[in-house]
């Protein structure tokens, strides 16, 4: 069996799998369908802001499973619903950010920053042209890496980063998230303590729960959905809501963005655009394959080189990144997006999560079985057939119809998504915070996550009001775990050394960076323009 008999059979796999109906004579796979409807769905949690992918996905499995059962037909029609609605997600978390200011998402939290200020500019339309063509070339870059590095690319991975430099790369990532996201540095650095100290309660390898002063609602710590949900989506919920109210009171009517002149993405503005989404799906794609890292923290480097190249650029008459710059939605859509196919490298090769949406993948593998990812997967046999490989390239094939989806449907959904610009927003904010709310009991199913969500909001909320960005938090929260975890593990393979951060050579070199980045920051924004 050679690689092409693999590649052939996993297509095979996806396109004459189980018929679920003909059309004039012709099968149309299970897989085939559930992939076009986990896209569908995909693109609907995704524009609905309180409803991610990963919510989706967690909803999706359980009724999944229970309908296709535990057997090996099973695999590619329900991993191909999951991987549709990873791949709608993705694109569809723009819609929110662009038009209302609300991230459907947390990595589309950037997207706000250049998408909403259009959108205020009347080019609404426009901007969520932009957000599609710089999202499906994101993905389309990064599911070719996938296809073509997915063997090699993790093992290069695993053998130069080690616990201590792992543990390392953390604490840099979250140093120049803190320092060139949050505003200032000192404001940054509070954000992230802030979301590391919420990362930590009720958790940890103790018998009795940390931090959770003898109250057993924060024995377990706080559910992911309710923190990043809270603060990104409740608190601009709340801060949103205070402006209709003062502008209501200053002027005596609410505003309203209409659309303004041309909203079509010709060629001169693909042209200007292609050099921020290439770097961004570089960065993007490298991210993905490192474990446990995740597309908000591609979406935030990706917009921050973006920014950089940008300040050298610029025409005179060019607005400012975070003023309605069509290269910064450029920069973020094509660096989260880049993600999702690379992403699934370390989950393929090493059986390691690279963020969310990932999980729910290795879930579906391991609740079915029949495929256990890890480096058995890439085994290429010749006396015998690998049925994992076989199902390796078969989710290869439902990524590109993903992919393929994105780039038509995805394409209409976006320049259809314009027309909810009319809805007034006094009447669509209360509606985001039901639907959030409702998204967070669904997936928590205790009354304790509604209280944990709205005392999170009035957090981001009250961080909006004193001008401290909310992202470095929830980039500390959802890497907060992994990053004691890997410091556990690598303070036991170096014996117990307390110093194993210095001592290592590759990870003393990445605590240099980090402490380098908060001084130099700290300096130049002390310095007067």
């Amino acid at each position: 069996m050679g690689t092409f008999d693999y590649i052939l059979m996993g297509i095979q796999a996806v396109f004459q799998g189980p018929a679920l109906f003909s059309i004039l004579g012709v099968s149309i796979s299970v897989t085939l369908v559930m992939i076009f409807g986990g896209f569908l769905t995909g693109i609907a949690v995704g524009a609905t802001p309180g409803l991610a992918g990963p919510v989706a996905m967690a909803i999706a499995l359980p009724i999944l499973i229970s309908v296709f059962g535990y057997t090996p037909d099973a695999l590619l029609p329900v991993m191909g619903f999951l991987i549709g609605i990873m791949k709608g997600a993705t694109i569809g978390g723009a819609v929110p950010a662009i038009l209302f200011n609300t991230p459907g998402t947390p990595d589309a939290f950037m997207t706000t920053l250049d998408g909403y200020p259009m959108t205020k500019r009347g080019k609404a339309k426009k901007a969520l042209r932009v957000a599609h063509f710089a999202s499906a070339s994101g993905d389309t870059f990064s599911d070719i890496v996938l296809i073509i590095c997915a063997p090699f690319l993790a093992l290069m991975v695993e053998a130069y980063l080690d616990l201590p430099e792992k543990t390392a790369l953390l604490i840099l990532s979250l140093s120049f998230i803190a320092t060139v996201i949050g505003g200032s540095a000192a404001k940054g650095l509070i954000s992230t303590g802030l979301g590391l100290l919420a990362a930590y309660i009720g958790t940890g390898e103790d018998f009795y729960p940390r931090l959770s002063m003898g109250q057993p609602a924060l024995s377990q710590g706080f559910p992911i959905a309710t923190a990043v949900l809270g603060v990104l989506i409740i608190g601009a919920v709340l801060k949103e809501l205070e402006d209709l109210w003062r502008r209501k009171r200053d002027s005596g009517t609410l505003p309203e963005h209409r659309d303004k002149g041309d909203q079509r993405l010709r060629g001169a503005d693909v042209r200007r655009l292609l050099p921020y989404i290439g770097r961004s799906a570089l960065i993007g794609t490298a991210i993905g394959a490192l474990p446990g890292i995740g597309s908000t923290l591609a979406a935030t480097l990706g917009y921050t080189v973006g920014k950089s190249r940008y300040a050298r650029k610029k025409r005179p008459d060019a607005p400012e990144f975070g003023q309605g710059a069509a290269e910064g939605i450029a920069a973020t859509e094509a660096a989260n997006s880049s993600v999702s196919g690379a992403n699934l490298i370390p989950v393929l090769s090493l059986g390691i999560p690279g963020n969310a949406a990932a999980v729910f993948l290795i879930l579906a593998a391991e609740s079915i079985g029949g495929f256990n990812p890890g480096p058995s997967v890439f085994r290429f046999t010749t006396d015998s057939v690998n049925p994992e490989l076989v199902v390796a390239f078969g989710l290869f094939t439902a990524m590109m119809i993903a992919n393929l989806l994105n780039w038509t449907v995805g394409g209409l959904f976006m320049r259809s998504m314009g027309v909810m610009i009319r809805i007034p927003k006094h009447v669509l904010l209360p509606s985001v915070l039901l639907l959030t709310l409702t998204a967070i009991y669904v997936q928590e199913t205790r009354i304790e996550a509604i209280w944990f969500a709205l005392g999170f909001g009035v957090l981001g909320y009250l961080m909006r009001a004193v001008a401290i960005s909310p992202l470095p938090f929830v980039i500390a929260f959802i890497l907060g775990g992994k990053l004691e975890e890997n410091a556990r593990q690598a303070f036991a393979a170096t014996g117990g050394d307390p110093w194993f951060l210095f001592t290592n050579p590759g990870a003393a070199i990445l605590m240099a960076m980090a402490l380098a980045v908060i001084i130099l920051t700290s300096r130049k924004q002390k310095d007067p323009a």
